[in-house]
């Protein structure tokens, strides 16, 4: 059991912290067929006491190298659905060959299963955190919106806005690549994207000069299911939830010879219930107008996706692979609002209003995409070249009816409103990569790519209303098609080498960025074109006993979006509208982060400490009329400051419980004085999450997480704290090929959003749950897994 629990030690390995005097190199493979095993774990042990020394991963080609100083020592090596296997010790010289290493694949026994239950969920590395779907019991039946509020440093909001230590503007990729689920929507369209679909998560919080520089707090990268074992394999999983959640997914993968095929299918049914209040007040010639909003609503939601491709291994170092995916979603939204308007005191009801919102929605996505990838024959020197073509379109019609009364429930005729949204949006993007990395010297490394997108959207709005005679009439600047074209190019280089304990890699990154907006019926166009450098540096230095140091820098920017331009508003509240801005500019951050790891026998803690400079931040910035209707619409404010610390931890204190720690505290300064005086904040804030998972026998695991977010201040009010509970229990059924899970996410339906904004003639308070408490029984079968 002793050696089971330095498993999870092992899979955190990634960065080799010991003395740079001896390389010990060597390959992992199948024992039937000879194919290399990607990402196996190495354990290397000293043979005197049986302590662990070091440890990594093997890579695509099933290779690994590990860095030591002189000693007798041994390799455990481990890989899922495959035996354990101890070498003979040996004494290295300066370097140390330990040849092609076979591993036998092995039927489900009960140290198996114990194995898997202790396979981290969370894995630990300087400049990249890794987090493993299929371990985390809280996400069976979710959806990516789910997984992601589960990991660490990430936080979701009410609206599914995403956030990456307290900042939203983080670039959200699938499989390495920007996707048509968050081009309309932002983070919110993650909710159609089935957690069963999806293997890992990475957090990139400080990218180098390889990743494109959009994304202020840095990348989170989706990376979807696929396989590349001979034969068939794969897993099958249905979910039934309330608040209603039906779904069912298959991911399957056959490989034979040269082509390996790969296909995901899932379809989800979903009820959404959302609900929130508004009170307000309106200050207006010494008189006090309140208002009562309460919205009430529940959307269906149908979700399809399917991914399948092939890859073609020319052989082991060439391979083409080809793939496809389509997601669509059918949505039907129905909405009830309430507004009480009073004056002076809510006991004083001047009127009344209903008003209903009736929307159905499609949104179809497809994405082509062909890759090639060249292995050469040195380690590390490889070509990776792509093209990725997305059509993307969105459509969705809506239907508002609205009646008002006097105090006593009589009708107000005069208040009574028909109206009807066409909103039409579209999404064409090419997009073109080439990377190429060359080795040099013992450890050094050359980088150099290049990437072009062609990016076209449009947003063709219509808003009428019924008038006096029951004609449909155009309502004034609502009619209108909005055009965003997007071409961005880049370059980049990056340099990187090793002496004994300190590393280091510089880059530099250029960017040439041509956007035009153009508003198509009133002829107004905004174009803005601009290049920029983003460097980038990280600084490495292996410290004794399990510790490691690294300084980085890079220069991000954050554009606009195509919502935070389009000056269509929201209607379906007619007293609170949000647009966007079209001449709002890029953000630019200079981001600085020093990174620190210790791994030791039971687990692992890494801690960072950041600061983020920001020009031109943007933020929405709420305004109210005096009939007190608010717009909310984004503005570029002067800058913000950013400091912050952070603590991730992973810890196993006995056999039969994990642990999984994180805190993040940060201070946000904003001088928004460049718009008005009032609008600055000098917030100190922070959140965190603890997960517990108890191992109640060999087949069973239980699970419990617990979600904090302290108050903070905004730059025209303040954010109110926030918590949650969420608990997991499973069992393995059908001989250890089967998992059923019981998931209860927001336990005590606490995961409240509230908040405060206040300007010199108004005060809101709004209590809003978007994201109620979710049941979910889930039941996944594993294939030749």
């Amino acid at each position: 059991m002793k050696k089971r629990l330095r498993l999870l030690l092992a899979i955190l390995c990634f960065t080799h912290v010991v003395f740079a005097q001896v390389k010990i190199t060597g390959k992992v493979v199948d024992s039937q067929s000879g194919q290399p095993l990607s990402y196996a774990t190495i354990q290397l042990m000293q043979s005197t006491d049986d302590a662990l020394i070091s440890g990594g991963l093997t890579d695509d080609n099933g290779q690994f190298t590990i860095e030591t100083g002189a000693g007798e020592y041994y390799l455990v090596l481990d890989f899922m659905g495959y035996q354990q296997l101890k070498t003979d010790a040996f004494t290295p010289g300066k370097n140390y060959d330990a040849g092609v290493i076979q591993l036998a694949a092995t039927v489900s026994t009960l140290d198996e299963v114990v194995v898997q239950a202790e396979k981290s969920s969370m894995e630990l590395a300087l400049d990249k955190r890794i987090f493993n779907v299929g371990k985390d019991l809280g996400n069976a039946g979710g959806s990516a919106i789910e997984i992601l509020n589960n990991i660490p440093s990430v936080t979701v909001d009410v609206e599914g806005n995403v956030r990456l230590r307290g900042s939203n503007n983080v670039r959200i990729l699938v499989d390495g690549k920007p996707s048509g689920l968050v081009s309309f929507k932002g983070g919110a369209g993650l909710q159609q994207l089935q957690a069963s679909l999806i293997e890992k998560v990475e957090i990139i919080t400080n990218p180098s000069a390889r990743y494109e520089a959009e994304g202020m707090s840095g990348i989170i990268n989706i990376v979807l299911k696929k396989d590349r074992r001979q034969g068939l394999n794969g897993s099958f999983e249905t979910t039934l939830g309330y608040p209603l959640n039906v779904g069912a997914a298959a991911n399957l993968n056959y490989r034979h010879k040269k082509v390996n095929f790969f296909i995901n299918y899932g379809l989800n049914y979903r009820k959404t219930p959302s609900y929130n209040t508004i009170y307000q007040e309106v200050y207006r010639n010494d008189t006090t107008f309140i208002s009562e909003q309460i919205y009430d609503g529940v959307k269906d939601g149908f979700d399809n996706n399917i991914r399948g491709g092939l890859d073609f291994f020319f052989n082991e170092k060439n391979i083409l692979t080809a793939s496809y995916l389509l997601s669509r979603s059918d949505g039907k939204r129905l909405t009830d609002l309430r507004y009480d308007d009073y004056i002076n005191s809510a006991n004083n009801l001047n009127s009344y209003t209903l008003r209903t919102q009736d929307e159905t929605e499609t949104e179809p996505i497809s994405e082509y995409v062909l890759s090639y990838k060249s292995l050469f024959n040195r380690k590390g020197h490889e070509l990776n070249a792509s093209v990725r073509y997305m059509d993307h379109w969105e459509s969705s019609d809506q239907v508002y009816e609205q009646y008002s009364y006097f105090p006593d429930g009589s009708s107000n005729s005069a208040g009574d409103l028909y109206q009807t949204s066409l909103n039409d949006e579209t999404e064409e993007q090419l997009l073109l990569q080439l990377d190429y990395v060359q080795p040099f010297a013992e450890e050094g490394k050359l980088e150099l790519g290049l990437r072009s997108s062609f990016r076209d959207m449009s947003n063709d709005y219509l808003v009428q209303e019924r008038n006096d005679m029951g004609v449909m009439e155009t309502l004034p600047g609502l009619d209108n098609n909005f055009l965003y074209q997007e071409n961005i190019h880049g370059i980049y280089g990056i340099i990187g080498n090793k002496q004994n304990k300190f590393s280091y890699q510089v880059g530099l990154r250029v960017e040439w960025t041509d956007i035009e907006t153009i508003l198509e019926k009133t002829q107004e166009s905004n174009p803005r074109k601009y290049s920029n450098l983003f460097p980038s540096a990280h600084l490495t230095y292996d410290l004794p006993k399990g510790h490691a140091l690294q300084l980085s820098y890079s220069r991000r920017v954050q554009r606009p979006t195509y919502n935070d331009l389009s000056p269509f508003v929201t209607f379906s509240d007619n007293r609170n509208y949000f647009s966007g801005n079209p001449d709002l500019n890029p953000e630019f951050s200079d981001v600085f982060e020093l990174g620190h790891v210790k791994y030791f026998e039971k687990g692992s803690i890494s801690s960072a400490i950041y600061y983020r400079h920001t020009n031109d931040k943007i933020i929405r910035i709420r305004r109210v009329d005096d009939q007190g209707f608010s717009n909310t619409i984004p503005e570029n404010l002067a800058v913000e400051d950013a400091y912050g610390a952070e603590f991730t931890s992973g810890y196993t204190p006995v056999k039969w419980w994990k642990v999984d720690f994180s805190f993040n505290f940060f201070r946000s300064i904003i001088d928004g004085s460049n718009v008005d005086q009032d609008f600055a904040s000098d917030t100190y804030s922070w959140f965190a999450r603890q997960t517990s998972r108890f191992t109640l026998n060999p087949k069973t695991d239980l699970q419990f997480r617990a979600n904090y977010e302290a108050p903070m201040q905004t730059p025209q009010g303040s954010r109110k704290s926030l918590y949650f509970f969420d608990l997991a229990i499973n069992k393995d059924i059908f001989k250890d090929k089967g998992t059923i899970t019981l998931n209860i996410s927001d336990i005590f339906n606490t995961r409240k959003y509230r908040s405060i904004s206040e300007g010199d003639n108004f005060y809101s308070f709004v209590n809003a749950q978007r994201i109620r408490r979710q049941i979910n029984l889930n039941l996944s079968y594993r294939l030749n897994q």
